[in-house]
């Protein structure tokens, strides 16, 4: 299927011709296009031009107008303001473009491909090995599994890592008590779940922790245990795999319940990279990047200083010869770059990681691992805050579990499902209340900017007034019943009708899918999605108060606005599920 040509692409290579025409040096200039509540489109870019070619704006405005072709796309243009362009689409052309999308029959809705699409790496949902997933991990999940969708839309190739918690000293003394308590990860049964993988680790984690406090003798055992993990042995190492494979039960069933895909193969932990690091550490000096200093290997930076003024390094390995995060990020960075090739690289980590990320990223410059091809960015997220607008913390101030959060998320949607339900049966709501649960806990994470801190209220996010996913989840249900309850009258475009003020609203909304899509996924800021498709659902609430749909006063009207309906049911449909979030078909 062909991409469509957005309406307001129509209008700016219009604009533009009608202006390079006028003003020959002015080819290639931007019009400056943008909606307005003036008229369906605004341009502003003649003002720009008029004062570098010492020319009246108004003047050049109107003879701009002069030359724009009216007709099959712009029905009307003219001068306002300074000289200002304001621009009223066709009718015909709103339905057309519309109905173009509506028969792509690939589920894109004519959204076009990338121009030059390349090879992101994007590391996000990163867990550690042994320990309970909290609120604190669920950004980078959300966040990384919506820039994934949004990327591989628009033709992206995404190689996704998950840079899991699996390496480390802390193995050191989990891996002598079960060396010494042999059963402790042993299973009952063959189905174990994600709950009783997590209270397996954790009684063993406490009791581990308790014998390396109170016991000299076990804590002497549990270090030279690090030394055998770290030289490869073989039953030391059989041991640590049992770590990781319990926590990966836990892990897949808290990512299942966030109804997101994370496979196995994606899961490259720090050890992943293990055998990278004496290289690492080596090309590092040998180019003269890092150098020792009191025995350490270090990279030392000009803008990066202690609250003494004195400089604080970046250490890629310690003067004990152990290596830091510093080596793993530098290792991984060469393995994606030169063995994923990747041109992009992409972290999704919490802000409070920056310098971390600023020194790693500077570190691989100096190297030559990053350059003018190969860019890497930190999609760096905020807090998430309690209602009180401090850190989200439990009454008793520990860190909330997130297996914790999501079950309450899916009770309170689930009395909310079930108040509204009039012919679903229990399992239905159940099934229903799961949706609109996570995608209520997804919906408030993403509508905010990633940077920015965002307040956890679950009152808030399951209401069904305001900027939230169950609105949008219910605008599209009704719009399926409605679709459902048609009978006989089918969808059907009819671009030689007039379109109401409601209706033209919706339908430019509607057409301007595509460009949004492809501004959220360059700029990677699903926020961006979010404000679009609320705008879209409260345009089709107002179009659906102003406009009968089954009574409309002609069976053309009647195919014309259930057409309307279904293409913005799609749109819906499409935008959401790049967010991760579910669209049930009735509510």
């Amino acid at each position: 299927m062909a991409s469509v040509t957005s309406l307001s692409d129509s209008v700016q290579q219009r604009l533009a011709s009608a202006l390079s025409a006028t003003l020959p040096e002015a080819a290639g200039a931007d019009p400056l296009l943008r909606r307005s509540d003036r008229a369906d489109f605004q341009a502003n870019g003649i003002l720009a031009l008029a004062k570098k070619a010492k020319a009246n704006p108004r003047e050049l405005a109107a003879q701009v107008v002069a030359r724009v072709a009216t007709g099959d796309v712009i029905a009307d243009v003219e001068v306002s303001g300074p000289g200002f362009l304001n621009v009223t689409v066709a009718d015909r052309a709103i339905t057309g473009n519309l109905a173009a999308r509506y028969a792509d029959d690939t589920g894109r809705l004519g959204v076009p491909f990338a121009a030059d699409p390349g090879t992101t790496v994007i590391d996000y949902a990163q867990p550690n090995v042994a320990k309970e997933m909290h609120v604190g991990h669920l950004r980078s999940a959300v966040i990384g599994d919506s820039v994934v969708q949004l990327l591989e839309f628009t033709g992206e190739s995404v190689v996704r890592r998950h840079h899991i918690g699996d390496w480390g000293t802390q193995f050191g003394m989990l891996i002598q008590y079960l060396d010494e308590h042999p059963h402790e990860l042993d299973h009952k049964d063959a189905q174990v779940t994600g709950e009783e993988a997590m209270s397996n680790l954790d009684r063993l984690y406490k009791a581990a922790r308790r014998l390396f406090d109170s016991d000299e003798e076990f804590k002497t055992r549990a270090r030279r245990r690090v030394v055998d993990l770290q030289a490869g042995d073989e039953h030391t190492l059989a041991m640590w795999q049992r770590f990781v494979d319990e926590s990966k039960i836990y892990f897949f069933s808290v990512f299942e319940k966030l109804d997101m895909e994370i496979r196995d193969a994606d899961i490259v932990g720090e050890s992943g990279y293990n055998d990278m690091l004496a290289e690492t550490c080596r090309l590092l000096e040998e180019k003269g990047v890092a150098v020792r200093s009191e025995g350490a290997l270090c990279v030392f930076f000009d803008d990066v200083k202690g609250p003494d003024g004195k400089p604080v390094p970046l250490i890629v390995q310690k003067s004990d010869g152990g290596y830091g995060y510093a080596a793993t990020d530098l290792s991984a960075i060469r393995d994606r770059v030169f063995n994923l090739k990747a041109d992009t690289l992409l972290y999704v980590v919490d802000a409070r990681q920056s310098l971390h990320f600023k020194m790693v990223f500077e570190t691989a410059r100096r190297a030559g691992w990053l350059n003018e091809d190969v860019k890497a960015q930190q999609l760096a997220f905020g807090t998430v805050l309690g209602k009180d607008g401090k850190p989200f913390k439990t009454r008793e101030g520990e860190t909330v579990r997130l297996v914790d959060l999501l079950d309450e998320a899916i009770d309170r949607a689930s009395a909310v499902v079930r108040e509204k339900a009039q012919d679903l049966s229990e399992e239905e709501i159940a099934e229903r209340g799961a949706q609109v649960g996570i995608g209520a806990v997804k919906y408030a994470d993403l509508s905010t900017s990633a940077n920015r801190d965002y307040k956890f209220d679950l009152d808030q996010m399951v209401s069904l007034n305001g900027d939230t996913s169950v609105y949008l989840q219910y605008a599209y249900a009704r719009i399926r019943s409605i679709l459902r309850k048609a009978g006989e009258a089918r969808p059907v475009a009819h671009p030689e009708l007039a379109l109401t003020d409601a209706e033209r609203a919706l339908g430019l909304h509607a057409d301007a899918f595509a460009e949004t899509v492809a501004e959220a996924a360059a700029e990677y800021a699903p926020h961006k999605l979010t404000a679009y498709l609320y705008q879209l659902a409260s345009l089709y609430t107002s179009f659906y108060d102003k406009c009968p749909v089954l009574k409309a006063e002609s069976p053309e009207q009647v195919e014309n606005r259930l057409f309307l309906c279904d293409v913005t049911a799609r749109t819906l449909h499409r935008g959401m599920a790049l967010l991760g979030i579910r669209t049930p078909e009735k509510l």
